[in-house]
């Protein structure tokens, strides 16, 4: 088994998403399935990982619920799965626009990016950014990380074997 990447303190969010999405792949599994990649066969054509791995990725997903395993039956085949993603997976495409941002901007091709984001309807460019609860946008150097009420609870560690 993988060592924990929590530490002593499994209240760290970072690290408790790291447990689920930080194997290396299976971001680019989740980018695949929100452009609406579902079976197996396209998972691995597109990415080129080795079918051993997407499959361990792709357990990894659906037991921390980010994606749904389903069968499916195409005339004349046997029955397969197919993986659709949940609310849980549905909510890493802020995540994902955040990467392709950073990397955009911090590891340039010289191309443009490749993805742009837009608002449905309008088409106006859209980025990844901190939104207080009124909509107003705040720049990155005026927020600050305080401690919330899951940083005065006490976690009892274990003491080693």
């Amino acid at each position: 088994m993988a060592t924990s990447v929590l530490g002593r303190d499994p209240r760290c969010p970072v690290a408790r998403s790291l447990e689920v999405l930080g194997e290396k792949w299976t971001i680019l599994v989740v980018r695949e399935a929100l452009a609406g990649v579902t079976r197996f066969s396209d998972f691995q054509q597109r990415l080129g990982v080795a079918k051993d791995v997407l499959a361990a990725r792709l357990s990894t997903l659906v037991e921390f619920d980010v994606l749904e395993r389903r069968s499916y039956r195409a005339e004349g085949e046997r029955e397969r799965s197919e993986y659709l993603l949940t609310a849980a997976g549905r909510d890493l495409g802020v995540v994902l626009a955040s990467l392709a941002q950073w990397g955009d901007t911090h590891r340039p091709t010289g191309f443009g990016p490749v993805v742009e984001h837009r608002e449905r309807g309008t088409t106006e460019p859209l980025r990844v950014a901190f939104v207080t609860s009124s909509g107003r946008e705040v720049a990155l150097e005026d927020v600050e990380s305080v401690s919330g009420p899951g940083a005065t609870v006490t976690v009892p560690t274990r003491s080693p074997r």
